[in-house]
């Protein structure tokens, strides 16, 4: 991981976070309604950042148009998976999903900030590392574990852990693949909506392949 936030950075990244939290919290706890007015509200802010990048990134219409429609399937299939989730399958699971990336984040940011290490891809994302991404996959793991035996899932506590540590990969890669569009365009954060976070796609970067493939997943194992 890079060094230390300075307190003040820290503070806004802490105050945002507990801000975000309370209200995708407060939407997810309201109502079916509620919660997809919320998630539809942040997939256009995000599809909006995503094309910015690819104005960026495409020097042609027919490359910017493809980008854009990649963009609306990728950040659209994941948010149409995490409504489905809290519809027809349930709060749990949705805060299972929801949790692990949360898990993953802070994992990997103490992880990493205590033991740095070797970096995964200095080209990419100079901040991330080796210990960074274990420690990600350990919390997940944990996680998940604790949610499969509280509500006493047939796969079982090791079954949840490794499955909770293989999401944290898969969080990492969306981390990877939108950092890499926005190295490649010349920008620090997708957008700056979010005090100390950058933009939307920043913070829900991970989520997005993971609720796709967890939703899945999920789904496949429910019958």
């Amino acid at each position: 991981m890079s060094e230390a936030p300075k307190n003040s950075d820290l503070q806004t990244r802490a105050t945002s976070a507990i801000v975000m939290l309370a209200i995708a919290g407060g939407a997810v706890y309201v109502g079916t309604w509620v919660f997809t007015a919320f998630a539809g509200l942040v997939a256009m802010i995000a599809l909006w950042e995503w094309r910015a990048l690819a104005e960026k990134l495409t020097d042609s219409a027919g490359s910017f148009t493809a980008l854009v429609l990649a963009g609306c399937l990728y950040i659209g299939a994941a948010v149409a998976c995490l409504i489905f989730l809290r519809d027809q399958v349930g709060v749990m699971p949705l805060l299972a999903v929801l949790g692990v990336v949360i898990c993953t984040d802070i994992g990997a940011y103490f992880t990493g900030r205590t033991f740095g290490g070797p970096k995964i891809a200095p080209a990419i994302s100079p901040s991330k590392t080796w210990s960074g991404l274990i420690g990600g996959m350990v919390a997940a793991g944990l996680f998940a574990g604790w949610i499969a035996a509280r509500i006493h899932a047939e796969a079982g506590f090791a079954v949840a852990f490794l499955f909770g540590a293989a999401l944290a990969v898969l969080a990492q890669a969306g981390d990877f693949l939108e950092s890499g569009m926005k190295r490649r365009a010349g920008v620090k954060d997708s957008g700056n909506l979010i005090p100390g976070h950058g933009g939307v796609l920043d913070r829900i970067d991970g989520m997005l392949p993971v609720a796709i493939v967890a939703t899945f997943v999920l789904v496949f194992a429910s019958r």
